[in-house]
């Protein structure tokens, strides 16, 4: 592969996983009903509706799911795989990107949720109590995820042991899904 495939293979990669990141934000926002009227989550609505709107049309969201940016998630994703699959001159059986597109989108959204739990922990020294949109957001991310860890072990002696249970089940999720899924997905399984 040459120098001009790998700038286009980064190029073509950072644009849509940036992108792919913005749909998965407004997903995450929707599913834990996150504040839509603050600032971030404006511009992640505002970058996300052009692409959303025709798939509104066809899919229909229900239960509090938003069907439609999952399949637009998907769809991202598996395109991403094609294209870059087309510049590196090796395209994968189409079974294999679906499995290795759904793979990569568990991993991401554990990462999003990981990196939240991360920085409000970190909020949680340097700045407790602190409110502003932004910690909003990452308590509508983290509360649903720690608030049944919390349930079940309460904090004692006033350290609450909540993130830290939250990573690991995050880690055992990446460890016992993603990357069996990305194993089947390459062929390395079978």
């Amino acid at each position: 592969m040459g120098y001009f495939n790998n700038a286009l293979t980064f190029l073509i990669s950072t644009i849509v996983g940036l992108y792919i990141l913005a749909v998965l934000l407004r997903f995450l926002f929707q599913l834990f009903r996150a504040d839509f009227h603050n600032p971030f989550s404006q511009f992640i609505l505002k970058i996300t509706t052009p692409a959303l709107r025709p798939l509104r049309n066809i899919i229909p969201g229900m239960k509090g799911i938003d069907w439609p940016a999952l399949v637009l998630l998907f769809i991202l994703q598996f395109s991403l795989l094609i294209i870059i699959g087309l510049l590196k001159g090796q395209l994968p059986p189409v079974g294999s990107l679906i499995i290795i597109a759904i793979a990569t989108l568990i991993q991401l959204t554990i990462y999003v949720l990981m990196f939240a739990l991360f920085v409000t922990f970190i909020l949680s020294w340097v700045a407790p109590g602190t409110y502003n949109y932004m910690t909003s957001i990452l308590s509508s991310l983290t509360e649903p995820i720690l608030a049944p860890i919390r349930r079940k072990i309460p904090p004692t002696g006033g350290l609450d042991f909540s993130m830290l249970i939250a990573f690991i089940l995050l880690q055992l999720i990446l460890m016992l899904v993603v990357h069996p899924l990305m194993d089947l997905g390459s062929g390395r399984l079978l």
